[in-house]
């Protein structure tokens, strides 16, 4: 038992040291392992860089890559286009999303009473127009020209009208450095073989371009230089595209509230526009449409045209709209804006041949020389012929017929009528003709003056319908544009009679239209009787009746214009009389004038 212990207990004693040897083993092949690894690794770490030029790394690579940015930007053109359109999509986005926001969450709040909503819902359409202007005006270029053309739409809130009216004016002007490149560039000479003392600084800037004043070497004439902004055909897709897209996103947002039609027509109708050379040919168009009519109505002179470059006739003059230019001059008003009225309506009416672009920044007004042919003793001019619409003669017929059906005295017969012609003219089916009218009268907030001459005299009429707005909204998507454009004159003419104070009746341009729509249709009937169709005797009486239907007719609105005239002169002399017991003679001048 002994022996047995005692071999058991050798044995493990063996067994010991050899588990201790091999376990030191195991130990100093791991150490060294370690070590290999931990020397393997530290062979393969870098070095680490000293922490004192970090400060330097930072600055360069920045550095480095913002000239290969600014060079990309100066000399790759696709990548300024990335740049700028980028730039330009921000901005008309963020108004766009912020505006429609601002909407939504104005709309479904609930408000205490009806006119705190209209209240929280007017200065929601400040904001919002705010902030879409400064958008317009930070592009430049064609979003200029959207606002402008937004800024006509009267169906629009007065918000919006209201504060898009000043893009009119605020276009920012060309670097002259550019202006002289393009000069020669397109004109193969530079501005100083071209002309004397041309002024570096341009005396208007539109939205496409802008005008400098010089003297003609060729004709030795003063005259003013159109020259168009360079980087307009650079970047008329992507601005049109986002335009449109903007438009879209309007409609996503507020489907009642559809304009995608308006960038249709800006696509259609910007590259005539930006045609100098179509502008000249419209200019030469309407100086022979007029050549024969006494009007007050003024051409400049073209002297010529390239694609860009537009030289014409210089014309001093004041804004058509300018009480105290025209008090200087002892011009009368109320007879600029029916002149003014005259004019666009023998355009419309008879000439069927219009433009298209009638803002008070597109109108000047000067004192008639002793060669003129106009009436009185002053003269519009008539500037920026880009674009012009023509009317064919079965839609100019038509047109003029609606309005006659308008000023007609009320029967289930004339208004028949003015729905056939407003389906003739607009597309217009019965539910939407009550937005029709108020549109083509040119009342917004969902009321419509139509004026009605009766055997009583001249008096209104009220349409109001709660639903107008939204109507109207499809009527103009509806409409053709040529009818779209007839309606901005009509605008103009109302808008300009309301600026220069007038004082005869808000109406009485109403009667001018009238009176050349009653001219458009006496001529149609006079055509249809020379080409016959009714047999000898059915012409004969048709053309007898329609010729007392027009003196008549002509006869008696020309007497209510003769009293609303005179009553327009007694306002006047009535104001006279005010500033001269307040001020003496200059205050009688002043009032009767409209300046205070």
């Amino acid at each position: 038992m002994r022996i047995v212990l005692k071999h058991h207990g050798l044995s493990s004693w063996h067994c010991s040291r050899s588990f201790i040897r091999s376990q030191n083993s195991l130990i100093r092949h791991g150490v060294d392992l370690n070590k290999r690894l931990v020397s393997s690794q530290a062979s393969q770490t870098p070095p680490k860089r000293p922490r004192g030029n970090s400060w330097l790394l930072y600055p360069t690579t920045l550095l480095a890559l913002s000239g290969v940015a600014y060079y990309a930007y100066e000399q790759h053109q696709p990548f300024r286009h990335a740049v700028l359109a980028t730039l330009r999509c921000s901005r008309l986005a963020e108004a766009a999303i912020s505006g429609a926001i601002d909407y939504k969450w104005t709309l479904a709040r609930i408000y205490a009473s009806e006119e705190d909503r209209l209240e929280a819902v007017s200065q929601c359409h400040v904001r919002s127009a705010q902030k879409v202007l400064k958008a317009l005006l930070a592009n430049g270029g064609i979003y200029i020209k959207l606002g402008q053309h937004v800024a006509s739409l009267v169906v629009l809130p007065r918000e919006w009208t209201s504060t898009f009216t000043p893009l009119q004016d605020k276009c920012e002007a060309t670097p002259y450095e550019d202006i002289a490149a393009l000069v020669l560039s397109d004109m193969g000479q530079p501005i100083t073989e071209l002309f004397d003392d041309f002024a570096p600084v341009p005396i208007g800037v539109a939205s496409l371009a802008q005008v400098h004043v010089g003297y003609h070497k060729a004709s030795g004439k003063k005259v003013a230089v159109k020259v168009q902004h360079p980087h307009l055909v650079e970047f008329f897709n992507i601005d049109m595209n986002m335009v449109q897209s903007t438009l879209g996103w309007i409609k996503y947002w507020f489907p009642e509230f559809e304009f995608t039609w308006l960038g249709e027509e800006m696509r259609q109708n910007l590259p005539k526009e930006m045609d100098f050379v179509h502008e000249a040919q419209n200019t030469a168009r309407t100086v022979a449409d007029f050549e024969n009519i006494k009007t007050s109505l003024h051409i400049p002179e073209v002297i010529s045209a390239n694609k860009r470059i537009l030289v014409m006739e210089y014309i001093q003059g004041g804004r058509v709209d300018d009480l105290a230019y025209l008090a200087e001059h002892n011009i009368d008003r109320n007879k600029v804006a029916l002149e003014l009225t005259r004019i666009f309506n023998q355009m419309v009416f008879l000439n069927g041949w219009f433009h298209a672009d009638p803002h008070p920044g597109n109108l000047l007004i000067r004192p008639a020389s002793k060669s003129s042919k106009s009436p009185y003793n002053f003269e519009i001019a008539l500037l920026d012929h880009g674009l012009y619409f023509d009317l064919d003669g079965e839609l100019r017929v038509n047109y003029s017929r609606f309005w006659l059906s308008l000023i007609a005295r009320p029967s289930p017969a004339v208004d028949a009528e003015r729905r056939k012609y407003a389906e003739l003219v607009g597309n217009i089916t019965p539910d939407l003709y009550p937005a029709f009218e108020a549109a083509i009268t040119g009342k917004p907030s969902m009321l419509a003056y139509v004026p009605l001459i009766t055997e009583m005299g001249f008096n209104p009429k009220i349409v109001v319908d709660d639903d107008v707005l939204i109507s109207v909204l499809d009527v103009l998507r509806r409409l053709p544009r040529r009818v779209l454009m007839v309606m901005k004159l009509n605008d103009l003419a109302r808008h300009l009679d309301h600026s220069l104070a007038t004082t005869h009746s808000s109406f009485r341009i109403f009667l001018i239209t009238s009176k050349y729509c009653m001219k458009a249709a006496w001529q149609d009937e006079k055509r249809r009787f020379r080409e016959g169709g009714l047999g000898w005797f059915g012409s004969l009486c048709h053309i007898f009746d329609s010729a007392w239907t027009f003196a008549t007719g002509y006869s008696k609105i020309t007497l209510i214009e003769l009293v609303m005239d005179s009553q327009a002169s007694l306002v006047k002399l009535s104001a006279w009389t005010r500033g001269f017991y307040s001020r003496g003679l200059v205050g009688a001048h002043d009032a009767a004038a409209g300046l205070h």
